[in-house]
């Protein structure tokens, strides 16, 4: 841009004479070097703070996705307890139970290891409660296990005669700060109030070392470096071996997602920085008329598309800190571990923010090289020259979208499910090949309209032209329909599977009471979804009419009279061919559970075996009836390991074929009587039912407090309750799926048609001096909305399917015939729905006249 100061000098030209010349111009750097450089900077900050508002989508975008990696990375990863909890600062931590040994195996442990940490725990019944608590001695200041106590009030003990609760002991025994407890025949003062940091829901008492008499379980913690923890007993756990060692961790899939969502964004940016740079474009024709270099003005965009990037990094962190700050205590209370103000994710905090610098200046990197191809005069003049015509070959998303397939293939063969390389690699293969095929697409929607009105056939080949625009939005939109497509087939794939059935396990006001070893294997729902602790044949009811009792009175306290018992017999089905196994329970089709159900005894089937709502098992050949033994497959794979190869069916233990009459009335819950054997069949197979439960169906849903003072009433009596779990629907997750794809989608059609009719607004001023109405005007916005969104919406689908049939042509769990349950009503929303939204959107909201027709205005 400049060169070296111009002097002048006397030289000799002959005898006698003088003359003036040029001095040499010194040499400097052809671009004019770093102060041409940081003039360029500061323009392009000048530039950016003066059409801050022209650059605001695209900023709203970076925060908002920024905020949202900021809170998402924080809740997944500070939700599951801390790593390593229960092991302090230790490396390894032995269990052992209370007895004489107990001395020996730590003084062993101290022997060997040299210092140790020492937690007692006696475990105490709460007086007129199944619940417990723990009386706990350990030493606060204690080598390894200082992290496992944490004071919220008052101070730790200090003696024999105190003792520090947790608020949840406090709140039970109603005590405070500077009480006197009576507690197991010790008196001891309240000095202060503890919790545990690692588990909000620990209760305990503590107490000085000494003062447990009879543990009930003692924790050792210690450092034992280089050994294997199997060495010294089955006692013995590492915190390494605790570690979850998968390698899809919240922090890789917290990332993955921000990574798409940076690549839609710079999908979407491309079209506003080449808007902007045209805007500019004398500006930046005076630049070069006044000796600027190429890189020089390639320089200015992709500053500017730096600095949106930043300024939308910056200030998207700090939107998702405030919003992170405010929901901090709410998500203590729910993942019940205290959790750190700014114990955050970082590894992936910070690459999000560099994610969206580089996708920015990406997004910026195009229009900048391409703004430098126009000649001076053009550019001064502010008209931009003619798109050129690039025919590029559909061939290499082709491949990728082979490649893809070919991954997904490999992912799914596998036999524990998928490996983690592949889906990513497969991911990003198909991703790329959308891209890539997006151009392609763009080129057949215009060959398609070649014999359409006018209007349709210049939108139409306006989006053919300015691929630059057009071709990311449509890549984006694409991406945004793979994502939905892609959920809404998985989850019909796995919901429609009648053999492992998913879904809720009951309804809102369903509630199962358990008898103790009922439910579901004979073994009650303990631990299962909604289910309270692990019922015992020790209870207070030990007899069916005590149980009986129990769950009528659980009812009467929901104001319900509609109690349904459930019986259960040994029998069980299994389906003799590869892939999923039955699921779920096969209680008995006794008169009063048809009846509750309103299915008459006309309705059945006087030889079926089986009643069943699951749609198509009644259809599903190798159905097999178990009874007596259970289960009768064999031929396991090579070692004796693996899932069976063979389901041989011995009269007298098994019914092949047996008789499925599908009964739409029965109940939809995973653990509700939606699969019953008739009293046909138990009296054939000499069967004898037993009482598992009873089915109560209530007014209302019960509420928190329903539900815990009836599973407190329940385990008295050695009994388990189960409600409604959490587990959603597959209605739920289709529809949500939609309504995101449609709205994703629907958002870069709006910020895309500005960016495209704002670029063709020479020939839209055209059309108007020539006499287009408003009519013409909607109808090349409309037809513009509608064609991204088909296109789009067809290319996401295609690829969404390439995806499940290479996933699932070598599955062993969910094979090809499980993509024969099509979301047909969610595809067609999306498919055709959208492009029809957008279309009428699209045609409302146009058809302003130009307010400049004979000149173009001056930016």
């Amino acid at each position: 841009m400049s060169t070296g100061p111009v002097s002048t000098g006397p030289v000799s030209t002959g005898p006698g004479s003088t003359a003036l010349r040029e001095r040499p111009a010194r040499a400097g750097a052809g671009n004019g070097g770093v102060p041409a450089r940081r003039a360029v900077i500061r323009w392009s900050w000048r530039m950016f703070r003066r059409e801050w508002r022209q650059q605001l989508l695209v900023l709203a975008l970076i925060v908002v996705a920024l905020a949202a990696t900021v809170v998402g990375a924080a809740v997944a990863t500070s939700t599951p307890p801390p790593a390593g909890a229960g092991f302090g600062t230790a490396k390894d931590m032995a269990t052992f139970p209370g007895g004489r040994q107990l001395a020996g195996q730590i003084a062993a442990l101290q022997q060997r290891f040299g210092r140790v940490d020492v937690i007692e725990n006696q475990a105490i019944a709460i007086p007129g409660s199944i619940n417990t608590y723990d009386l706990r001695a350990q030493n606060p200041q204690g080598p390894f296990g200082q992290p496992m106590l944490g004071l919220v009030a008052g101070h730790y003990p200090a003696g024999p005669g105190q003792v520090a609760v947790t608020d949840g002991v406090a709140a039970t025994f109603n005590l405070r700060i500077g009480d006197f407890w009576h507690q197991g025949g010790k008196t001891r003062q309240v000095v202060g109030i503890v919790q545990n940091p690692q588990s909000l829901l620990d209760e305990f008492a503590l107490v000085v070392p000494g003062q447990v008499t009879a543990p009930t379980q003692v924790t050792v913690l210690f450092n034992a470096p280089g050994v294997n923890p199997s060495s010294l007993g089955p006692t013995v756990q590492s915190r390494r071996s605790a570690a979850a060692s998968n390698p899809l961790n919240p922090e890789t899939i917290v990332l993955a997602l921000a990574t798409v969502g940076m690549l839609l964004i710079a999908l979407v940016a491309v079209g506003g920085f080449t808007v902007l740079a045209q805007r500019r474009l004398r500006s930046l024709g005076m630049l070069g008329a006044l000796g600027a270099a190429d890189r020089n003005i390639r320089l200015v965009v992709r500053v500017n598309g730096v600095l949106v990037g930043v300024t939308g990094a910056v200030i998207g962190t700090l939107l998702g800190l405030a919003a992170w700050l405010a929901y901090r205590p709410r998500l203590e209370s729910s993942a019940h571990h205290l959790i750190g103000a700014f114990q955050l994710p970082w590894i992936v905090i910070g690459p999000a923010m560099a994610l969206a610098v580089v996708a920015t200046y990406f997004a910026a990197s195009r229009p900048a090289r391409s703004i430098t191809r126009i000649p001076v005069v053009a550019a001064l003049s502010g008209r931009p020259a003619p798109p050129k015509q690039v025919h590029r070959s559909a061939l290499p998303g082709i491949v990728l979208l082979v490649v893809a397939g070919v991954l997904f293939w490999y992912t799914g063969k596998s036999s524990n499910g998928g490996g983690g390389p592949e889906l990513v690699l497969g991911f990003v293969a198909l991703i790329a090949a959308v891209i890539l095929l997006a151009p392609a697409s763009l080129e057949i929607l215009a060959r398609s309209g070649q014999r359409a009105p006018i209007a349709v056939r210049l939108a139409l080949r306006d989006l053919a032209r300015y691929r630059a625009r057009s071709g990311s939005a449509l890549a984006a939109i694409s991406l945004g329909a793979l994502i939905a497509v892609l959920v809404c087939v998985l989850a019909a794939q796995r919901y429609g599977n009648v053999l492992d059935y998913a879904g809720p396990n009951l309804a809102s006001d369903q509630i199962i009471v358990y008898a103790p070893n009922g439910g579901p294997g004979g073994g009650g729902p303990g631990g299962g979804p909604g289910g309270g602790p692990g019922g015992s044949a020790s209870g207070t009811a030990s007899t069916p009419r005590a149980q009986a009792a129990v769950a009528y009175g659980i009812a009467s306290a929901l104001g319900s009279h509609d109690l349904t018992e459930l019986d259960q017999t040994s029998a069980t089905l299994q389906h003799a061919a590869a892939g999923r196994s039955w699921s779920g329970p096969v209680y008995v089709a006794t008169p009063q559970l048809l009846q509750a159900f309103g299915i008459k005894a006309s309705d059945v089937n006087p030889d079926a075996d089986i009643l069943t709502m699951r749609p198509g098992l009644a259809g599903l050949s190798g159905m097999q009836l178990v009874f007596g033994k259970g289960p009768v497959g064999g031929g396991n794979g090579p070692g004796g390991n693996g899932p069976p190869t063979s389901w041989p069916c011995p009269p007298g233990q098994c019914v092949a074929s047996p008789v499925i009459q599908e009964v739409g009335a029965l109940p939809s819950g995973t653990s509700a009587p939606n699969t019953v054997i008739t009293e046909h069949a138990i009296h054939v197979l000499g069967l004898h039912p037993s009482v598992a439960g009873w089915l109560i169906r209530t007014p209302h849903p019960p509420t928190a407090a329903q539900i815990t003072s009836n599973r407190l009433t329940a385990a008295t009596a050695g009994m388990t309750i189960e409600t409604r779990s959490s587990a959603p629907s597959s209605a739920e997750i289709l529809n949500w799926a939609t309504v995101f794809g449609i709205a994703l989608a629907l958002g870069i059609l709006a910020m895309s048609i500005g960016l495209i009719r704002g670029e063709t607004a020479s020939d839209l001023r055209t059309l108007t001096a020539t006499g287009a109405s408003s009519i013409t005007r909607r109808e090349l916005t409309a037809v513009t909305g509608f064609a991204l969104a088909l296109g789009g919406a067809v290319l996401g689908t295609v690829a969404a399917y390439v995806a499940a049939i290479g996933y699932a042509s070598d599955n062993r769990l969910d094979g090809l015939s499980e993509l024969s349950d099509v979301p047909t009503m969610n595809l067609l929303l999306i498919v055709v729905g959208m492009p029809v939204i957008a279309g009428v959107v699209g045609w409302l909201l146009a058809g302003r006249e130009p307010p400049v027709i004979a000149r173009q205005p001056l930016e």
